[in-house]
């Protein structure tokens, strides 16, 4: 098996953020290379999350996208407590159906904030049985648009790809159902959708899933329906 690297793909990939202080606080003090591999791989999972509150289970230090050689289990146990050590993660007890279970928080303010309210009893994690599923790309973006907006030509694929590579799956599937029940099924809608929440955000509203000006719902419908997109939705 190869070792080289074959370099990033080319267009738009995803990135994920990493705080200036994880290379000038964190970076020099870490002198272990499975910890250092795992602090990433804890960035990547949380990246990938939604909400204030996000964190790890005992099952995402299990999975199957766990770089090696952190996949064998007394390595990552180690790595772990290293982390856990040096306060790179924070750990709380809270409650689930199958009782009691560890959460792993980076440290960071909304990390230590959801480690102080399970600890005072007023919060707890809401979706501790349903964890975001990790996948490198959505495998269903294919089907989701054949199903929603019609048949994918050679450039409807490349711009799927791209898609899959640059935004969360629940973002592209979101984006769809947004266009279908506009009335907009094409891929330049659902384009315009997602790149505005790239650039303002995306808010979860139960009524039309995208970021509004002060909550009002027809102001952020006005957005796609006039000005830069009024020809995209017409079309």
């Amino acid at each position: 098996m190869s070792n080289r690297f074959n370099g990033f793909p080319p267009g738009k990939t995803r990135l994920i953020r990493l705080p200036a202080a994880f290379f000038t606080d964190l970076l020099p003090q870490i002198d272990d290379a499975d910890e250092l591999k795992l602090t990433l791989y804890c960035f990547w999972v949380l990246e990938q999350r939604e909400g204030r509150y996000r964190y790890l289970r005992r099952a995402d230090f299990e999975s199957s996208l766990i770089p090696a050689p952190l996949d064998d289990p007394e390595r990552m146990a180690l790595a772990l407590a290293r982390a856990i050590r040096r306060e790179t993660l924070l750990t709380a007890t809270a409650e689930s159906v199958n009782g009691l279970e560890t959460l792993y928080f980076l440290n960071t303010a909304n990390g230590r904030a959801a480690v102080h309210l399970i600890a005072e009893g007023h919060w707890q994690p809401g979706d501790a049985e349903h964890p975001v599923e990790l996948l490198p790309e959505p495998p269903s973006i294919f089907r989701l648009y054949e199903e929603n907006i019609g048949l994918i030509t050679p450039l409807i694929a490349d711009e799927l790809r791209e898609a899959a590579q640059t935004y969360p799956a629940a973002w592209i599937e979101k984006a769809i159902q947004i266009a279908v029940e506009r009335n907009a099924r094409n891929w330049r809608y659902v384009r315009a959708i997602l790149e505005r929440w790239e650039k303002e955000g995306k808010d979860d509203g139960p009524e039309t899933g995208y970021r509004t000006a002060g909550g009002d719902s027809e102001a952020g419908r006005k957005r796609f329906t006039s000005g830069k997109y009024a020809d995209i939705i017409q079309s």
